[in-house]
């Protein structure tokens, strides 16, 4: 719940088998496949409800584990005022996701909400006039107006393979679900850098830590320089329940965390007290109901330009981008606890630096 486990049930072992196989059954996969891990899918109806289920299994030394990933076909995706930006964030975003060519980056670990950003940001963006194209692994949601390609490297549609089709169907705006490779890597900049708004995701901690990434796996500094156009790292942080949000006097620990890592919020804002969840039967006892994202959003300026050309150093890039305005993840998530939306315990944990 929330990014957090639970434990709900118990399986007894004397009939664990027995479901694993039927899970396998039912997704289709190998049920005599015992020794190698498996990906399947299974598509189920509860009530007027659409659910597809992801199913992953995995070899262990007592038996197979298996992991579904529920992705509710009813849920409406969210748009950009909902994910959690702050005004100067949103203004910075869209002025990115509405430039005529370059590519965005939007860079977390997994789960962190990346999809998401990027189905908010192509429902903000998408006009009839506007070809707009995405492939990915796997398409979560479907949206009106959009072409989606769904990878299947059985039959050999990759990204980098797809990515060549697409081009060739003349898109204004591409979105690729993950660079995971230089093939890939390679296609998206040269894409960007003829025309194209492309859209994509990484996997790194921060913003500027992308740029080294996207050079450790061999994409010319120079070619990355004048391709990039924006980079947004992001984290998911529970939301305090608003059924037993309480409030609570600033302790002095806390107040020197938020002074060590954002002394200039304590010279806006005089705080003297901080929010929390009781915990209550809405929130099962958490004190937390639902998730927000935290942003850090990097803006590709021409002195950037130059110093990602000179391949210089993540910390340098950082602190440039620093003297530029950039707020930190943890920076924009004792925001969000002064506000009362979340607590410092769940930011810190989220995005210590």
């Amino acid at each position: 719940m929330d990014g957090v486990l639970h434990q709900v049930n118990e399986i007894p072992l004397s009939i664990y088998p027995q479901i694993v196989s039927r899970i396998k059954i039912i997704s289709k996969l190998n049920v005599a496949e015992k020794r190698l891990p498996q990906d399947g899918r299974i598509r189920v109806k509860i009530g007027n409800k659409e659910l597809d289920m992801r199913v992953s299994t995995l070899p262990t030394v007592f038996g197979e584990r298996i992991v579904i990933r529920l992705l509710d076909k009813s849920n409406k995706v969210l748009t950009l005022e909902e994910l959690g930006f702050s005004e100067e964030d949103k203004y910075k975003y869209e002025k990115m996701i509405n430039k005529p060519y370059g590519l965005i980056l939007i860079t977390g670990p997994t789960g962190s909400g990346k999809s998401t950003t990027l189905y908010a940001s192509l429902i903000r963006i998408k006009k009839p006039t506007k070809n707009i194209i995405t492939i990915e692994d796997p398409v979560e949601y479907q949206i009106d107006g959009i072409s989606q390609i769904q990878v299947n490297p059985q039959i050999n549609l990759t990204f980098a393979n797809g990515l060549r089709s697409i081009l060739r169907q003349d898109p204004d705006i591409i979105m690729v679900g993950e660079i995971r490779d230089l093939e890939t890597a390679e296609i998206v900049i040269r894409a960007s850098m003829t025309g194209h708004l492309v859209l994509s995701t990484l996997h790194t901690n921060d913003a500027p830590s992308s740029v080294a990434r996207l050079v450790d796996m061999g994409v010319e500094p120079f070619l990355l320089a004048s391709s990039l156009e924006g980079i947004v790292a992001q984290r998911l942080v529970r939301k305090i329940c608003s059924n037993c949000k309480s409030e609570k006097k600033l302790t002095d620990l806390e107040y020197q965390e938020i002074k060590k890592y954002y002394p200039e919020i304590l010279e806006n804002f005089d705080i003297k007290h901080l929010y929390y969840g009781e915990g209550c039967e809405e929130c099962l006892g958490t004190g937390y109901k639902g998730r927000i994202a935290i942003y850090e959003i990097m803006e590709i300026d021409e002195d950037i330009r130059g110093l990602i050309a000179k391949n210089v150093n993540t910390s340098l890039l950082k602190e440039n981008a620093i003297k530029k305005g950039m707020k930190l993840l943890i920076q924009d998530g004792i925001s969000k606890v002064v506000k009362g939306i979340t607590t410092l315990e769940e930011v810190l944990q989220v995005a210590k630096v």
